[in-house]
């Protein structure tokens, strides 16, 4: 479908007043504001943290606009509140009962602005006795249960360099609940308080290994370790190999009819017999000596070759990429990244873009970060 691109943004009309610093906010309202929505982002008089490194902040904060107010100062407090009684949405990333004490609780707003949707960001939540804990993304990833997943191969913690905690966690489950409540609110008038815990947040997506340690227990084994379990390391068909100039290929032939094409790829079409929908799961021998060969095989060619190979196999085989190879390889010519124009330059600037496609609709960067 070709867009037309004469409707309005899907999010227009919608003023959202942004109090967050850093990421999980930030991010947050960054998706709101290239889906149309007015954001005016609120600083304190020394600015958001994030201004000291320049590329994340020009990265989560543009499209919005944006203000300095200090809520010791009674006038500036009065502008802010102003803000707020004329605006959908409040998104804020304090600990809990920071804002009481200057008339900002969602109980004080909403008496005033009933259709106000208040959305909170913090690490623990608004109740429970770690409430007002402090914590990052890696406490948060570690207090979920989900940084234990992790693995090396030798079974070590490995260290994300993705915040996990804070864009899943934070920045993603923030859009979603305040968008329900949004929603809600322009059919009833009235809004509601969205508690965001980032830690709360990052349990439920642990499904995938909840469900393992379920099936484990069944075999009598508990405590597999997650880079052995199915999708962790321990399936052949399933996993990441280093190849022979020091890169990666990412295996991903779970079904067996992609397994059974990659085996041939391999150049070992008998390696299809071994696979898990056969009944071989991967504490048997033969799974484990079968993950061996291969992970021979694919060091012994470099990632071009592999690359090569697998192009035109349809086998969900395929090269890790850097970020800086990701950006530039044809998947994301028109999607996910931002290609601008420097004024009075040839220079192009790429940058991280939305990665919702909507029809009817290109997000743009219509301004600068504030």
């Amino acid at each position: 479908m070709v867009a037309s691109l004469n409707r309005p943004a899907m999010l227009a009309g919608l003023k959202v007043v942004d109090l967050t610093r850093n990421l999980p906010g930030p991010f947050a309202t960054l998706m709101l504001a290239d889906m149309g929505a007015e954001v005016m982002k609120v600083e304190p008089p020394q600015g958001d943290e994030a201004r000291l490194m320049p590329q994340l902040f020009e990265a989560v904060n543009r499209n919005k606009k944006g203000c300095r107010r200090d809520i010791k100062k009674p006038a500036d407090l009065s502008e802010l509140k102003r803000l707020i009684e004329g605006a959908d949405v409040l998104v804020e990333g304090f600990r809990p009962g920071v804002l009481e004490p200057f008339g900002l609780s969602y109980a004080d707003l909403s008496a005033v602005n009933p259709k106000l949707v208040m959305c909170s960001i913090t690490g623990y939540g608004q109740t429970g006795s770690w409430a007002n804990r402090a914590g990052h993304d890696i406490n948060f990833m570690a207090m979920s249960g989900l940084l234990d997943q992790l693995r090396t191969p030798e079974g070590e913690l490995a260290m994300p360099n993705v915040q996990f905690g804070d864009l899943l966690g934070g920045s993603a489950m923030a859009v979603v609940g305040l968008l329900a409540a949004v929603i809600d609110a322009r059919a009833t008038g009235l809004g509601r308080h969205v508690d965001i815990s980032m830690t709360h947040s990052l349990l439920p997506h642990a499904v995938g290994p909840f469900g393992f340690a379920q099936m484990w227990e069944q075999f009598g084994q508990v405590d597999v370790p997650s880079n052995e379990d199915l999708l962790g390391g321990g399936l052949p068909c399933y996993g990441i190999y280093k190849t022979s100039d020091g890169r990666y290929l990412a295996v991903g032939a779970l079904e067996y009819k992609f397994w059974e094409a990659a085996s041939r790829a391999f150049g070992h079409a008998q390696w299809a017999d071994i696979h898990w929908q056969r009944g071989v799961m991967p504490q048997l021998p033969a799974s484990k000596s079968l993950k061996k060969m291969v992970a021979d095989l694919v060091a012994s060619k470099p990632l071009a070759h592999w690359a090569e190979v697998f192009s035109e196999v349809d086998a969900c085989v395929t090269p890790v990429l850097t970020l800086k190879e990701a950006m530039a390889h044809p998947l994301f010519e028109n999607r996910a990244v931002l290609r601008e124009q420097v004024e009075k330059s040839s220079k192009e600037v790429v940058s991280l873009g939305h990665p919702i496609e909507f029809s009817d609709y290109k997000v743009e960067v219509r301004q600068k970060a504030p």
